[in-house]
């Protein structure tokens, strides 16, 4: 065993030749046992353990700093500097975070979740160590996928006119999550198939030198590579041709399913979670699926239905076979928020229908479109906004809390909140048809929940609340995922003899000025209660509505913060927004 004698970098560099086979043979096995435990980012990390390795034997962590896009794949990395533990020991699994953290270790240099950051982040490394006057390498590690990000090419360009030691490792598995799009991806697979000798080079063409290594998967070769442009003084970009999810068979055949998972069986490769029916697994409704399946019947109706991704196809359930269903009606992108918002505002401007869907933690990498782009001119297309909850993604790089705040500042944007299946479908459709507002939905989070009841509301009827019970002395407006939450403080309220009006606003964006108003003739106290930061949500344009009244006015959400890892009942209680909470806190108030 090697791996366990790795500590440090410097344990790496004291092994040769077939023993560095063997540690990254141990690395690749300790991740798969692993990541079946924890579910985490399989494809991305079994496809780099050599090229890590390899970073490690010929530089010199942490004075020569390396950053890694994404950085979901910097596992190897973390095992190779004095964390492996939390990787090999099951009573530690978790003690890490999925991503590059400078408060776990000093050869992380930023906390990394989103894409194509790392070239623009090396480059400002670079111009300190300039303007210093110090000497050491500087590499970014960068996937083919995160090219297709803007900041990815604005930090090429710059790092390419800078003109000094900057290291760019380009990591081609020849996926994004998904497959890639878009027009660089030609002359990636020109310069694969010329064994890097073509032409036409799109790095070159950018300024840099270029090496290319066809079997990025052999630690040997690797290393060759990295000796020769190490201390480098002109911007050099290394090639590397990878297998994404190398090593483990299932992940290798089917490696967008694979990009990232949940606890797995090793040997089989079934989710564990997923029910099992007659030896065939059984997966629950989502509502990812259902609006694949909704998209495409509208697309059959109308040829003008455009359903557009930036990278990330599942989010609005197009699988592989969905996509094929649709053809040139699916639009991925690339991970390119900022032109997925910009191309659903020009197609709606020339009378298509368009309809983006995205996760909470990526729609604000394109405010300005949303602003711009989308809004000033009222362009009809419809955002899809998923995993926007305290129940999403909760990595701090990854949170899905700041979309109420974020888009309820931008004028003209109908932001609505269902609570249902029913809800969501009828504000789809709704958007979809009319022809006046940009719309943006915020997809419940968790179960599919349907009450079995059609939605006949008007959404043309702007900021119109819907009082589900009707009640005096306070009033509880839950918003969206958290309408559950307000029905059971309304109940415990009941237990005390206080009969709440209960209210679902399913606008976010707007006031319902009439119902508000209304309420002051018999309630003292309102509640807010919402799926986000409370700093500039929903719930304090409503305290802003009564600031000058008698209204007393208690606003439920998440404390403005960076939580990490959070566990979701613990976040609510820590924020008081557990039904008994609030109701002990009506309590106190009216007493």
């Amino acid at each position: 065993m090697y791996l366990e004698h790795i500590d440090s970098p410097a344990d790496v560099k004291k092994l040769h030749g077939s023993e560095l086979e063997s540690l990254c043979a141990e690395l690749r096995s300790a991740l798969i046992e692993e990541l079946s435990v924890r579910g985490g980012h399989v494809g991305p990390n079994l496809g780099m353990v050599e090229a890590t390795t390899a970073l490690h034997y010929v530089f010199d962590s942490p004075k020569d700093k390396i950053v890694y896009d994404v950085s979901h794949q910097s596992y190897a990395h973390k095992m190779l500097t004095g964390r492996k533990a939390a990787f090999t020991d099951s009573a530690k699994y978790g003690s890490v975070t999925g991503f590059s953290n400078p408060k776990e270790s000093e050869h992380d240099f930023f906390t990394i979740g989103h894409t194509s950051t790392s070239v623009s982040l090396a480059s400002g490394l670079a111009k300190a160590r300039d303007l210093k006057n110090e000497r050491y390498n500087v590499i970014a590690v960068i996937g083919d996928g995160s090219l297709s990000g803007g900041e990815a090419f604005e930090g090429l360009d710059y790092a390419a006119e800078n003109g000094t030691n900057l290291i760019v490792v380009v990591n081609d598995n020849e996926m994004s999550i998904a497959e890639n799009h878009g027009g660089l991806y030609a002359n990636l697979r020109l310069l694969r198939d010329t064994n890097g000798a073509a032409a036409c080079n799109f790095f070159k063409a950018m300024g840099f030198e270029y090496i290319y290594v066809r079997d990025g998967n052999d630690v040997h070769a690797l290393i060759g590579a990295f000796r020769a442009v190490k201390d480098c003084t002109r911007p050099v970009v290394v090639h590397i041709h990878t297998v994404k999810g190398k090593g483990f068979a299932p992940a290798e055949a089917d490696k967008e399913t694979w990009h990232y998972g949940a606890p797995f069986d090793k040997n089989t490769g079934m989710p564990k979670r997923i029910a099992q029916a007659n030896g065939s697994a059984v997966r629950e409704k989502d509502y990812a699926a259902l609006t694949a399946e909704y998209l495409l019947a509208e697309m059959k109706k109308d040829p003008t239905v455009a359903a557009i991704t930036s990278g990330t196809p599942t989010v609005i359930g197009f699988t592989e076979e969905k996509r094929r269903a649709a053809g040139k009606q699916f639009i991925d992108v690339g991970i390119a928020e900022e032109h997925a918002v910009a191309l659903a505002a020009g197609i709606a401007k020339n009378g298509g229908k368009a309809v983006y869907g995205v996760y909470g933690t990526f729609i604000q990498r394109a405010y300005d479109q949303l602003s711009q782009d989308l809004c000033i001119d009222r362009n009809p297309a419809t955002v899809l906004v998923f995993w926007a909850s305290v129940w999403g993604m909760n990595d701090v790089t990854h949170l899905g809390l700041f979309d109420i705040a974020l888009m309820g500042s931008i004028p003209n944007l109908i932001y609505l909140a269902p609570v249902s299946e029913e809800e969501y479908f009828a504000m789809l459709r709704w958007s979809m048809r009319q022809t006046e507002h940009p719309v943006a939905i915020r997809v419940p989070a968790g179960p599919v929940v349907s009450t079995g009841i059609e939605d006949t509301t008007d959404y043309s009827v702007l900021n119109a609340y819907q009082v589900t019970r009707a009640g005096e002395t306070v009033a509880i407006l839950a918003l969206g995922s958290m309408y559950g939450t307000g029905e059971k403080t309304a109940e415990l309220l009941a237990q005390r003899g206080i009969h709440a009006t209960l209210i679902n606003p399913k606008f976010i964006t707007g006031l319902d000025t009439t119902l508000l108003e209304s309420l002051k003739k018999e309630h003292s106290v309102t509640v807010t209660i919402e799926d986000g930061v409370k700093e500039g949500g929903f719930g304090e344009k409503i305290a802003s509505f009564y600031g000058a009244s008698g209204m007393k006015v208690l606003n439920y959400g998440v404390a403005k913060s960076f939580p990490d890892r959070y566990d979701p009942a613990e976040l609510l209680k820590e924020n008081r927004m557990m039904p008994a909470q609030i109701a002990e806190d009506v309590l106190n108030v009216l007493q």
